[in-house]
């Protein structure tokens, strides 16, 4: 079995054959965890996974895109611009109330909401201006503080999304995690930096997911010698679908059965079985998301 520990069935590109999708994932006996990015595909996510016994779960949680996206709506996802929710309708009780309420309806050991995500900083377009950019990052911030705090009180771990904005997620949790030396836990969603930054991850406890951006080439990033170096316990697999389809599906949309990519990829980095990278990292995917 395999846990693609980050798709996104719940979003547009899945509405007319989202249950097709899961049922061959579920038929190959891969499970997975699907990601919010706002409060309606948050919903969805939540939807979809009371509708099956096992194998599907949910994450809840507003993406940083979406709560600047006022400021750069013409960079956001076509499919999700009409849904797109700025940090002036952003209500943190909407999120919470989402989450106790599918407890309420699926409770231990059946819960279906098993992490906050995606959650973080993007700062990979951006305003041109300095006051306009300030007041992007310091909007990306107080919604990731007051996700990770939501996080805090429901004992959740954390999906985060970080693009070009690394040095500011690892500041903020050194102090979140160290200083006020809180329980949070969670992981670096889609990794993409340097093995130093890699290793700022791991030094706060959390994990590094992968998904099929393994396979491209990036300027200054070496996805073999983060692999190489990063240790079993802490690996999970990704599929980010709908995007970043693994090249051996070319231009398909990516869906999480292609997640066995992104596993035979780690297993030839690392020099070692397909079985056990498919074995090792949904053990660590259970115990990050208790399921």
């Amino acid at each position: 079995m395999i846990i693609d520990t980050h798709a996104h069935i719940n979003f547009q590109a899945f509405r007319q054959d989202a249950d097709e999708v899961i049922s061959r994932a579920l038929a190959e006996k891969v499970w997975m965890i699907n990601i919010g990015s706002q409060l309606e595909t948050s919903k969805k996510a939540v939807e979809l996974a009371g509708k099956y016994p096992e194998g599907v779960f949910a994450a809840v949680g507003l993406h940083p895109a979406h709560v600047t996206g006022h400021l750069m709506k013409n960079k956001l996802d076509p499919e999700e611009l009409a849904d797109q929710e700025s940090m002036g309708s952003f209500n943190i009780d909407d999120y919470r109330n989402l989450i106790l309420n599918s407890w309420k309806a699926c409770p231990e050991p059946r819960r279906r909401v098993v992490a906050i995500g995606e959650i973080g900083l993007d700062y990979y377009y951006r305003p041109k201006t300095k006051v306009r950019l300030e007041q992007f990052k310091n909007l990306q911030k107080q919604a990731l503080l007051a996700q990770m705090d939501l996080a805090q009180e429901l004992g959740l771990p954390i999906v985060y999304h970080c693009r070009s904005a690394h040095a500011d997620l690892i500041a903020i949790l050194n102090t979140k995690y160290k200083i006020q030396n809180t329980s949070l836990r969670g992981v670096a969603h889609c990794f993409v930096g340097t093995w130093r930054e890699a290793e700022n991850y791991l030094e706060l406890g959390l994990y590094l997911g992968f998904t099929g951006v393994i396979f491209k080439q990036i300027p200054g990033i070496d996805f073999k010698d983060v692999i190489e170096k990063t240790p079993l316990d802490r690996i999970l697999v990704e599929t980010d679908a709908p995007y970043l389809t693994p090249p051996a599906f070319g231009d398909q949309r990516n869906e999480p059965v292609f997640v066995k990519e992104v596993v035979k990829e780690i297993a030839r980095v690392k020099n070692i079985s397909y079985e056990e990278i498919s074995s090792i990292t949904t053990e660590n995917a259970r115990k990050l998301f208790n399921i």
